[in-house]
């Protein structure tokens, strides 16, 4: 047998939302994945509703754990988070075994930290490490990588926004909304004068142009300020907004600054988790194959020269599905794209680097994300 014949797609966090949609999509394309985690009733019981698919009890907090399952060659696909907390052991099982990695974290702290631990062994070993493969952040940094090229030589700065359409607040899951809750008291790394800066998220708002309308976006954290640099040198900053409610964009600027006052202060965390509690309510779990066709993910990248007032050199515009479907259908690709491979890229990269831009874009254009 091939070595591809012989490397499997193990999936990790199956029985959770986002894992049941890479689960869904990985099906769909006729592949079966290795169920692993750590409730092996729940996993036999899914196992069992999908026509018996191979499944294995792991402890994901040690990597030893993983290993023993994981071969070169072998991809490992996870959706436990969060990741700061539940994700080194996974990323480092990988490294180690030689074993591909795609996860779903949408922590860009934690995947700056997966690079600095795990990449040079990644390399040593052949593994690809895919950190934020799926909505976060996938179609920003293509794009900021097609609007770049379009800009060409001038460009000199990149603003990207991520906007979504129809009844959203229904259409996100509850994990969604603490995240973002919780992001408001966490700095967003910026690409500012050729360097990483850390900002205070929310701290600024920006306008973009979608569709004849100006909607507001406020300043987040994106894995585009650490992989779109290295593919454009000269690019001197990198800015990256959510514009998901562009209304409460000016808004959350007071709320993330009033934040993280209080967090700096005696108690101030309780009074800080009150302020931002409305943010987290909403419908329990994920949104249902219903919702998720009710909703639509926009996102924009305008390349400039960087000087105030200037025009703008190119502007991408790309709409696709809910951005849950979105992220199992760039997970089930991207597992299904690197199992066996043993050349090409390795190391923690991103998905252009990974994959060639005509590869990634003609692939995300199957699954609906294409230009507008």
């Amino acid at each position: 047998m091939t070595s591809e014949e012989n490397s499997r797609i193990l999936l990790l966090g199956a029985t959770g939302y986002t894992g049941g949609l890479v689960l869904a999509a990985l099906l769909r394309r006729g592949a079966r994945p290795v169920l692993a985690g750590r409730n092996a009733a729940a996993l036999a019981a899914l196992a069992g509703r999908h026509g018996g698919l191979d499944h294995v009890v792991v402890d994901a907090t040690r990597p030893a754990s993983l290993r023993r399952h994981l071969r070169r060659g072998d991809v490992l696909v996870t959706t436990v988070g969060p990741f700061e907390r539940l994700g080194y052991p996974v990323a480092e099982a990988a490294a180690e075994a030689g074993a591909h990695y795609i996860d779903s974290t949408g922590e860009v702290g934690f995947v700056r930290a997966v690079h600095d631990r795990y990449d040079e062994r990644a390399r040593e070993t052949g593994a690809v490490m895919l950190p934020a493969f799926g909505y976060d952040y996938v179609p920003g940094i293509l794009a900021g990588t097609l609007a770049a090229r379009q800009a060409g030589a001038a460009v000199r700065a990149l603003d990207i926004g991520y906007f979504a359409t129809g009844p959203l607040w229904r259409g996100i899951s509850q994990g969604t909304r603490t995240t973002m809750r919780d992001g408001l008291t966490l700095p967003s790394p910026t690409w500012r004068g050729h360097r990483l800066v850390e900002e205070r998220t929310a701290s600024r708002v920006h306008t973009f142009s979608l569709g004849g309308r100006r909607k507001s976006a406020f300043l987040v954290s994106g894995t585009e300020v650490l992989f779109l640099p290295s593919d454009f040198p000269a690019l001197a900053d990198i800015t990256v907004y959510n514009g998901w409610f562009p209304t409460l964009s000016r808004p959350l600027t007071l709320i993330s600054s009033a934040v993280n006052t209080l967090t700096g202060l005696p108690g101030g965390h309780r009074l800080a988790d009150a302020l931002t509690f409305p943010l987290t309510l909403g419908p329990a779990g994920g949104p249902d194959a219903t919702e998720r066709a009710r909703t639509r993910s926009y996102v924009v990248a305008v390349a400039s020269t960087g000087a105030p007032g200037g025009a703008p050199l190119a502007e991408v515009h790309l709409e696709g599905p809910s951005a849950y479907s979105l992220t199992g259908e760039l997970m089930a690709w991207a597992a299904e794209s690197l199992v066996g491979r043993s050349k090409g890229a390795a190391g923690v990269v991103g998905p252009v680097e990974a994959f060639g831009l005509e590869t990634l874009q003609a692939a995300c254009a199957e699954m609906g994300l294409a230009a507008v």
